[in-house]
């Protein structure tokens, strides 16, 4: 029986539209300024020290460092530093009720059935765990974060290593085969699925669905056998 659910965010929960097409701009326009503005906070300072260690340049200056940041988001690079960042200028965005976190209202309909039902709900994403809070504290059906025991991010290991997996396993109180893994993304449930866990694939948006996972297109379809 599965007694746990660990769900992805962008494309299974929320838009793939509302990260690319608010998110990530509004963080790439503000990124430069507040890098500067705020390079001397400890939270900030924790990242930009980060970036220079992974670009091994420990003495690079400011300017190096925002153009590497910005590359990484044109390219779309899930590298944690960046997305510490990110979810830094997102709160910003989200106090000043310049956007609100989108939620599809199957998904948000699902995830109050579940932990009514009394499953565990977990989160695993690219995105900080900040930027997680963020998104659920300023959802567009208010503040859902109760609803969540914990969440993960890459801290834990790349979404598409299946060592990142078996460490999330270790920091619940369930066996790999009692949790269910929710994605859009076939390489993450593939990794997640050679890890132990139970797999669902989110098909939202005409991608490809693959044999090796069970898949619905919204969670209407969910039903009771996906948990046995």
């Amino acid at each position: 029986m599965i007694k746990a659910l660990l769900t992805d965010i962008e494309g299974t929960i929320t838009r793939i539209s509302f990260v690319k097409e608010v998110l990530f701009p509004y963080a790439a326009a503000r990124l430069p300024e507040f890098v500067k503005a705020n390079q001397q906070q400890d939270a900030v300072a924790e990242q930009l020290n980060a970036v220079k260690e992974f670009i091994e340049q420990p003495d690079a200056p400011i300017d190096t460092v925002i153009s590497t940041l910005l590359k990484w988001v044109a390219d779309d690079k899930k590298i944690t530093p960046l997305k510490q960042l990110q979810g830094l200028i997102w709160q910003a965005g989200y106090e000043n009720g310049d956007f609100t976190g989108h939620l599809y209202p199957d998904a948000y309909q699902f995830l109050q059935q579940q932990k009514l039902a009394g499953q565990q709900l977990y989160v695993y994403s690219s995105g900080s765990v900040k930027a997680q809070h963020l998104i659920f504290q300023y959802s567009d059906f208010g503040d859902i974060r109760p609803l969540f025991t914990d969440y993960f991010d890459t801290k834990v290991g790349a979404k598409q290593e299946q060592s990142s997996y078996e460490s999330i396993i270790t920091q619940l109180p369930f066996d790999a085969n009692e949790v269910l893994f929710l994605s859009d993304v076939v390489s993450e449930l593939d990794a997640a699925k050679a890890a132990g866990l139970n797999t669902l694939h989110l098909i939202r948006d005409g991608q490809a669905c693959s044999v090796e996972h069970n898949y619905i297109n919204d969670f209407s379809q969910f039903t009771a056998e996906y948990l046995a």
